[in-house]
Order: structure tokens, then sequence, then C-alpha cells
């Protein structure tokens, strides 16, 4: 079976359903691919113990870290892909982060754009993911011609009182952009189910519901669930994609159209790139297909006031960026804190299976839950490839750790002096991939990048990566509507050059 498009995108999340949403309207014959379903709208959605113990929702599938041990990956395969699931932080990145930035541990690079390029793509990702924000908040926020969309989801009383007491340790928290159904008459019922859950509401704007969906109403624009995408095959020139192979409840058959858009989220992205290659990588010139891995340092903090009680149900509305460009006696960057949902006792016993369960009670109705996350940088030895039976493998070393366990004291001493004097932290490792970027970067040297600016392949003319793998930087926040201002991008350079 051959069917024919005239672009075809594979992959259904912030990169590729957003792509769909940009070029509905343009006549252009489009199809998205997405190897996982919907995500069904079911109790165990809200479900804690489902979600965090049982792993309702996480691929049912292992990689391969650099030891050779197998570990089970953050990895949603759904329409909408790990937007499903992501706690609708939509934050851009800084004006610094798009140039190079000298770190602890060595240096950021630039990237082939700079914020300017992006800063209207970032307004019209936040109009399509409603993003309620405040920008007069944050002094490290980057300059806009237009306010967000729309107001910051207002603090419930108990973070509203966490705010005033960083704010006398002279600190500047800020409402934490976020992409939810709060308008009025939308569909957000501000439920402790939001960080790490989906939303039975569909009121989350995750790339399913603010993209794939409305693009779908258009009758050129069609979507094959349940369809893998096995390799991308060259013309007889080896300079142009012919086709994708897809396998499908068994079947296996070719789709053919004129361009090609890869957005399957940094690891499955390379791996689709390392299974098409006749020798080695396909679009591999530079020897950069794979490399640099990027996935942030990320480490949990749990501050626990035993005396107090947090009322809390929506707790994530609150960062801090304090410490981002440079800690108050220490010159390099050291990144962002940011709230999280409200940790309950069975997503901590998730965590520690052996501590009492009443004890865990006892922790999460008094404790305040932060997400630390400092910038990881780029390595050409933190990479993916596949074994010899085509399995992933995840090589990947952290690195610039002396900043990102100088942000977590700052953040438990931050917390101390609030008032909270028991403090916990558990860094991540390898598993904790929802924020994965690097392995296909753009630039513009093609001896150095896989990608040109415009995200297509320096070596083969209608292939393009629209994802966070093309990021040639992780930064040190959320990158979901960066990678949803980037396919904007993508979409019109896509008109005009039709």
């Amino acid at each position: 079976m051959v069917r024919d498009y005239d672009i075809v995108i594979i992959g259904t999340g912030a990169g590729g359903g957003t792509l769909a949403y940009g070029l509905r309207g343009t006549g252009a014959r489009v199809l998205l691919i997405e190897r996982g379903d919907y995500l069904p709208q079911e109790p165990e959605n809200w479900d804690p113990e489902a979600v965090f113990v049982h792993d309702r929702y996480k691929a049912d599938e292992t990689w391969l870290d650099k030891h050779g041990n197998r570990f089970r990956p953050g990895i949603h395969y759904f329409v909408g892909g790990n937007t499903k699931v992501y706690g609708a932080a939509l934050p851009r990145m800084r004006a610094e982060d798009f140039d190079a930035l000298e770190h602890e541990g060595g240096t950021s690079p630039a990237w082939p754009i700079d914020y300017s390029d992006l800063a209207s793509y970032y307004a019209r990702a936040e109009k399509i993911y409603r993003v309620h924000a405040d920008p007069h908040e944050d002094p490290t926020e980057p300059p806009r011609s237009e306010e967000p969309p729309y107001q910051a989801v207002p603090h419930e009383p108990y973070v509203a009182d966490l705010s005033d007491r960083l704010r006398r340790q002279g600190l500047h928290p800020f409402h934490l952009p976020l992409g939810i159904d709060l308008r009025p008459g939308g569909r957000c019922i501000r439920c402790k189910t939001c960080d790490g859950f989906a939303c039975r509401e569909l009121a989350k704007s995750d790339a399913d519901v603010s993209c794939v969906r409305p693009a779908l109403e258009r009758d050129e624009v069609d979507l094959m669930t349940r369809a893998f995408a096995v390799r991308l095959k060259t013309d007889v020139s080896g300079r142009r994609i012919a086709s994708v192979d897809v396998e499908r409840d068994g079947e296996r058959f070719e789709v053919r159209a004129d361009r090609f858009v890869v957005s399957c989220g940094a690891v499955n992205s390379a791996a689709l790139l390392l299974r098409s290659g006749e020798d080695g990588a396909l679009a591999n010139a530079s020897g950069q297909v794979g490399r640099n891995y990027m996935m942030h340092n990320n480490t949990a903090l749990v501050a626990v006031d035993p005396f107090r009680r947090n009322t809390s149900v929506f707790q994530k509305t609150l960062a801090v960026n304090d410490f981002y460009l440079h800690g108050a006696d220490w010159p390099y960057p050291m990144g962002n804190l940011q709230l999280v949902g409200k940790v309950q006792a069975p997503m901590l016993a998730a965590a520690r299976p052996r501590v009492p369960m009443l004890f865990l009670r006892f922790l999460a109705r008094r404790s305040v839950d932060w997400w630390v996350m400092s910038e990881d940088l780029p390595n050409p030895n933190n990479q993916v490839t596949l074994t010899a039976g085509a399995t992933i493998q995840v090589h990947w070393s952290p690195n610039n750790r002396v900043a990102h366990r100088r942000l977590i004291d700052a953040a438990a001493e931050m917390m101390r002096a609030a008032g909270y004097p028991f403090v916990f932290t558990e860094t991540m490792g390898v598993a904790t991939n929802s924020h994965q970027c690097g392995t296909l970067r753009f630039g513009d040297d093609p001896a150095a990048s896989v990608l040109d600016p415009y995200c297509r392949a320096h070596d083969i003319a209608n292939l393009y990566v629209v994802d966070a793998s093309v990021f040639p930087s992780s930064s040190a926040v959320n990158p979901a509507l960066t990678i949803a201002a980037m396919a904007l991008r993508v979409a019109d350079h896509f008109k005009n050059t039709a």
C-alpha cells in the first residue's frame, strides 16, 4: 500500500502537533503519523497510584543506559506526545539563553537564531496554548511586544503566603506561566492532578487538545494512529526522502510525500535517523546525529513544616529565577526553581516504597514541593545509539553539577528561612527525561550541525526536524513553548517556500 501527501509529520507532540496546526488552511495535504493512540479519558487519569506506582501511561518499553542496564524511560506514546502528562509550564527561554553563556562547568553554545527571531512566534504559541502569565514580576523575563493572552493563575492562600515569605528575603518570586483553560467558562477546575497526570476534563493545553484536534477539522489534514515509522527511505540520489516505511496493526506499507518532518522527541528522532541510513545514520555528514544529548539537571526538593498543613490543591503557580543567571556570591548561572503539582503520598511511595504510608501522608500534607532545574551542557559523548538489535541506548553522564548543587543549597536555605526546618532532596537520573533535547542540533555550519537554521537537514533537501532535538543548548527552563514557537516558525517557512 502506498499513500501520497504533500507533508508527512512523524509525531504529534509539541513539535509535530503545533506544526500541523500552523499548516492548517494552507491547502497542503498533511499526514500526522503517531505510534500511539488517543489517551483515554478514564478514572485512572487522576489516580496517583495508577499513574506513579503502576506507570499506567508510560510506554511499555525499556532503553539501555551507558552501562548497558535497562531502564524504563519517561516516554508517553499518545496523540499529543508527552504533553498529555506534562505540567503545562510554558515559559519563554531567557534572551541570554540564545547567546553563548559561560557556566562553571563549560560553555553553553549560541543558537543560530536569537530571541528576536522567535519573539513573535512565542506570542502566537502563547495564544494557541492559552498561556496564563504575568511578565512584570520576573527580572529575567525577556522583552515582549504584547501582554500574555491571559492573566496569571492566582496563587492559593498557602502559596501566596509562601510568595510573601520569599519576597521578604529579597527574592523575586513570580507566577509560573501555565497553559490551562482557566478562561471565563473554561474547562479547568484547578484540581490536584495536573502535573504528571492526564487531564480528564481536557483542560490542559496539550498538543492534542490545542493543536492536533483543531488541525484535524480541516479536510486536508489526516492522522494515522498506532503507526510506527520504521525508517525513512531516500531516492536514488540519496539527497531526498522518497518515503517512510510504516508498521500499523501488523501491516507494513510506505507513505510518500514532498516533505518529511521528524518530530518524535530527541531520543526517538535520533533513533529514526539511525535506523534509516544505509551505512550509518541518515543526514549525518557532520557525524552529529545522536550526539549532544541533554535532559537538564533535575532535583525534587520537598520542604516540610511539621506544624502547618499545606492546604493547596493547585500548587504549581510559583517560580523563582533569582539564581538563573548568577548567585548572590557566584558569577555563573545556577538555574530555575518552580513549584510542582502537590505531592500526594502514593507519589512519594513510588520513590520510597519502604517508608510507611502513614509517615508519607504526614509529610505530603505538610510539604511544599519544588523542581530544581539547572542547565545540562552539550557533550558529544552524551549520545543516543542503537545496539545491534536496534535497542535504544542513551549514553549520558551529568555535567555542570557544581552549579546544580549550589542551586539545591540555595533552594534549601531559601526554604529554611521561609519557615521549613526539614528539607529533603532527590536528584534524578537518566530515566527522568521529560526535557530531553539536543541530538540533532541546528546551526549555520554543516560540519558541526545536522540541520540548518530553519530545521532542514543539511544533507537531505526535503527532511526537517521539529522538536527539542534541534536545541544546541538546554537552557534551564521547560522546553515546550520554545518547541511550539520553533514549529510555528517552520510552518511559516513552509508557506514561504511552497
